[in-house]
């Protein structure tokens, strides 16, 4: 063979070759999304430098068992003395606030407490859509299961208060309260309600909860006894 017969069979097979370069390493047309796909949460250990107690570390005491909620169901109700009654999904609550996260040490009056990483949004927040009445000067929280307790208006409005729905990265387990439940730090456990419903404004100062009609103390400070007497 000549030289430029051999050199023209080589061309050839360049050319072959680099298309089969150009086919085998093409993109494929299955090319990975550019959104994270979502795995389930863990629940963290620590936040901070500060140990967490485990979503788990809680005693069942509310007072007719785990409440469990149809999300799609679900609506809270914030009303009384009010500018406007306002009702959220619980899609709305997360879309149309603020999000807020801290590390708040639950007490309960049975002796035992559990730190959590909770994550919320602030009770004052929610309160300023509906507007309060100048003579709201009480919150009165109302559970799924019943449950109620109170708070004077000041300690929402001065206070970063939050009702939480994950704790220690997860969301709120059914035990814990799902959807919402109210971090009410510097009071006793019994304040701490679970299954929210409904937030009303009052002027009843004198307003009793459950465990306060039942002798416990109105104000649930950490400070104090949680005993009335």
């Amino acid at each position: 063979m000549n030289t430029g017969k051999r050199a023209a069979v080589i061309l050839v097979m360049l050319v072959v070759v680099a298309a089969g370069l150009v086919v085998l390493f093409a993109p494929s047309s299955k090319t990975p999304t550019d959104t994270p796909l979502p795995l389930a949460p863990v629940e963290v250990p620590s936040y901070l430098g500060n140990d967490l107690s485990s979503v788990k570390d809680f005693r069942e005491n509310s007072i007719a068992g785990p409440q469990r909620i149809d999300i799609a169901e679900y609506r809270l109700t914030v009303t009384g003395l009010t500018n406007r009654t306002v009702v959220y999904t619980y899609d709305e609550i997360l879309a149309e606030n603020p999000h807020y996260s801290k590390v708040v040490t639950l007490h309960c009056v049975e002796g035992w407490d559990a730190t959590i990483f909770w994550e919320g949004v602030l009770v004052r927040d929610l309160i300023a859509q509906a507007g309060a009445n100048p003579r709201a000067n009480t919150v009165i929280f109302t559970a799924h299961d019943g449950y109620t307790t109170s708070f004077p208006l000041s300690y929402f409005t001065t206070r970063d208060i939050i009702m939480a729905y994950r704790m220690n990265n997860v969301t709120m387990p059914v035990e814990r309260g799902y959807p919402f439940e109210l971090v009410a730090e510097d009071k006793w456990g019994y304040k701490w309600i679970k299954w929210i419903e409904k937030i009303e404004l009052s002027d009843d100062a004198s307003y009793r909860g459950y465990w306060e009609q039942r002798g416990y103390s109105n104000n649930g400070d950490l400070d104090r006894s949680f005993s009335a007497n």
